[in-house]
């Protein structure tokens, strides 16, 4: 497995978790339960996470097309 092979399934997996962590963020405003970090929090946590893992998937995929 290739570094930008390796970078891709990293971004990849962050998106994915960014996406959870969004879908938990829906949720937890939906249902008004009081958790710490709220829907705000989650939801712009996931909206990071998901934001940092489009630039690994993007920096995967070019250094897997300069091999």
């Amino acid at each position: 497995m290739s570094v930008g092979e390796k970078r891709i399934m990293a971004g990849r997996i962050g998106a994915a978790l960014g996406f959870l962590c969004g879908v938990i963020g829906l949720l937890v405003g939906l249902t008004a339960h009081a958790w710490k970090l709220g829907p705000s929090g989650w939801f712009t946590g996931g909206a990071l996470l998901t934001l940092v893992a489009m630039f690994a998937l993007l920096d995967g995929a070019i250094a897997a097309r300069s091999r």
